[in-house]
């Protein structure tokens, strides 16, 4: 391709082929299932993991410093993307990420682990920013509401995978390949993004609020060490301890001064002003903070009080996933039929305190259908709640805020999974250290390395693993009790949160899956109104109602061959003093000899004007080309007529995006039967 042809292909979302569109979503896909896998792929491994490497206390920060740095990553990520390109940050990203996954293989030890973990970390975020911002980018506008929904079903279904995928790893390789399998997946990621993902950056070059994110990444470290560090490391009164936690309310408080001052901030602190955001935000946080807490310690659990095998306690879990899909979707689906939404949280959290509670109730003779029901209560509450935050927040907030609203809500949950886990760790830590000394007095035969390890644990006699067993009941027991005050809290905040109105269109992607499970996404306010649009031409689709009927709303005698053939006229005219149709063929990787009758058409219908092969525009076509942007901008207002909003200044930045949309469409026209027909 040429570079004139290059300069017009990145203007606006590439022209790609049916199989190209196909082979970008892919190539998203890998990067997208990786990240997600990661997050939850260790915790079926970690009994085994501490077994080889020791540093027991430690093993929460295996799942937390991959949090941590995936939600610092996932900040940044964005607006390097704006800066340098999204194909770029996606390849750097997948290339930190197979550096911290060769490291985390070949640990010798915990810290290296923890370290390999927060570099894998890095790479995660960036590869779940910037693989939505690629579908926002690559993907036309009138394909992208299927696309969008496929990736949220992949992001969801990686919850069950990933636990499952850890045992069988474990148990039939070894741990280490949870960290081995990602480097030639991501390898193949890379080849094919260079291969497959056409350039495009951001037309403007955004802010980055460094200094913002500096100092939050800062305290919630500082806290998570803390925490996790109390008890442990050191005394809870010991001056290390109280000048982290001095450290941490320092920063946070230093934090909300930045942000206050900032140009765009990471997290505008006007957004807590608004109940909605607020009370969604607290709740984001404890969702996350029981969800991927219980899925860590749930492994641990079955592995070391049950004997089951690493796959088997994966498997074991499912109950939990199970009730956690059944209800994101049913509640989901509710919210965007009807609007309401309240009760989900009130009864979602109560669910999650019963559930809590219930498996607080666990030892080594309950029975496999008694701890599939508590599992099942657990998740069903989880499902309940973590569906609704994200669609209410993105209903509720101006314009102006949709962006950093929706990706400050998945913050909150990701920090919530950070602290959740990091708390669990140190509760269990706390209270198996004094449970398991005195049952090694009681059980004198039975060395330390043998109670860590859960498969020679199992193998040993009654009589001797009894009281380790109930070493570790008792401790994971009193985790999950510890959380239930937690989810109580939850339960009294969601009466707090106010029953508004919510949009119409807005509402049309609350069932899907990529919504529920609080997808990080973009912090692009345009991505989101994109988003909204695309929902409503999926719309326009399943209602079998063709697109060209916007031609015949227009009172255009144009056909689709013609429309088409302007369209690609007036792109090229924006940026290239001569169009021709050897370019505009290149472009679309085809001969010129398959586009050429329609110009030849359009030619003589008085619509272009061609000199050899240097085609313009002429007056009529300038004219028809103008009539259809303004019907594609009058559809547009009927639809997101329920956006219409109070404040003049978020008024005008909405009108500005929808007539960038409404430019999008006229630029995606649909292209001519000849070069359909060679998708």
């Amino acid at each position: 391709m040429t570079g004139a042809s290059a300069a017009v292909a990145s203007s606006a979302s590439p022209q790609l082929s049916r199989a190209g569109t196909n082979l970008v979503f892919a190539t998203v896909v890998v990067g997208m299932l990786m990240s997600a896998l990661d997050q939850t792929i260790v915790s079926t491994a970690l009994p085994t993991i501490v077994a080889d490497l020791g540093g027991a206390g430690h093993m929460a920060w295996v799942v937390t410093a991959y949090l941590v740095t995936s939600a610092i990553a996932t900040a940044l990520a964005g607006k390097f993307g704006d800066l340098f390109g999204y194909k770029l940050v996606f390849i750097l990203s997948g290339l930190i990420f197979i550096v911290g996954s060769m490291i985390a293989g070949m640990s010798q030890g915990m810290t290296l682990l923890i370290v390999a973990r927060a570099i894998q970390g890095v790479g995660g975020g960036g590869l779940m920013v910037t693989a939505m911002a690629l579908i926002a980018n690559v993907i036309p506008l009138r394909e992208r509401g299927k696309y969008q929904g496929a990736l949220g079903a992949v992001f969801g279904v990686t919850t069950v995978l990933g636990p499952t995928l850890g045992g069988l790893f474990t148990d039939h390789l070894s741990w280490r390949w949870c960290f081995y399998v990602n480097v030639p997946v991501a390898a193949l990621m890379i080849v094919m993004a260079l291969r497959f993902i056409p350039s495009t950056r951001a037309e403007t070059k955004p802010i980055v609020d460094y200094l913002g994110i500096a100092v939050v990444a800062a305290a919630v470290t500082t806290l998570i060490l803390g925490l996790e560090w109390g008890g442990q490391e050191y005394a809870w009164g010991s001056p290390m301890i109280i000048g982290l936690f001095a450290a941490s309310a320092a920063l946070f408080a230093l934090f909300v001064l930045v942000e206050l001052r900032a140009k765009e901030p990471m997290l505008p602190m006007k957004l807590f002003r608004g109940n909605v955001f607020t009370v969604c935000s607290i709740l984001s946080f404890i969702v996350g903070f029981a969800m991927l807490g219980a899925m860590t310690f749930l492994p641990a659990f079955l592995q070391y009080v049950m004997g089951v095998s690493a796959t088997a306690s994966g498997l074991r879990t499912l109950p939990l996933v199970i009730g956690l899909f059944t209800t994101s979707i049913f509640s989901g689906t509710v919210v965007g039929k009807t609007g309401h939404y309240k009760i989900f949280p009130i009864v979602g959290t109560a669910v999650m305190a019963v559930g809590l509670y219930l498996m607080s109730t666990m030892d080594q003779h309950t029975g496999f259908w008694l701890q599939s029901l508590y599992m099942l209560i657990l998740g069903l509450g989880i499902g309940l709640t973590m569906q609704v935050l994200t669609i209410v927040v993105q209903n509720t907030v101006p314009y102006n805020d949709l962006g950093t609203a929706t990706s400050g809500v998945t913050f909150f949950r990701t920090i919530g999974s950070a602290f959740g886990t990091t708390i669990f760790g140190t509760l269990y830590t706390n209270q198996l250290t004094p449970n398991m000394t005195r049952a090694l007095e009681q059980v004198r035969v039975v060395p330390p390395e043998v109670a860590q390890n859960p498969e020679r644990l199992a193998k040993l006699p009654d009589a001797e693993k009894a009281p380790i067993l109930t070493a570790y009941a008792d401790s994971i027991d009193y985790v999950f009790r510890w959380v239930v005050p937690v989810a109580l809290l939850g339960f009294l905040i969601a009466w707090l949160l106010k029953q508004v109105p919510l949009r119409d269109t807005a509402r049309a992607g609350a069932g899907d899956l990529g919504e529920g499970f609080a997808m990080p996404d973009s912090n692009d306010r345009a991505v989101h109104l994109e988003r909204v649009v695309a929902h409503e031409l999926r719309k326009l689709r399943d209602n079998a109602v063709p697109e060209s009927g916007i031609l015949a709303a227009a009172g255009s005698a144009l056909d689709r061959d013609e429309a088409w053939a302007l369209v690609q006229v007036r792109t090229y005219a924006k940026l290239l003093d001569t169009v021709t149709i050897s370019e505009i063929a290149r472009t679309h990787w085809v001969p010129p000899e398959l586009v050429g009758p329609v110009f030849v058409k359009a030619e003589r219908d008085g619509l272009v004007r061609t000199a050899g092969d240097a085609v313009t525009l002429t007056e009529r076509g300038v004219e028809e080309v103008d009539r259809v942007r303004a019907a594609w901008r009058h559809w547009l207002d009927k639809r997101l007529g329920d956006w219409d909003l109070t404040d003049p200044a978020d008024r005008a930045l909405l009108d500005r995006a929808v007539d960038n949309i409404a430019l999008k469409l006229l630029d995606e026209a649909d292209r001519p039967e000849a070069l359909a027909r060679r998708d």
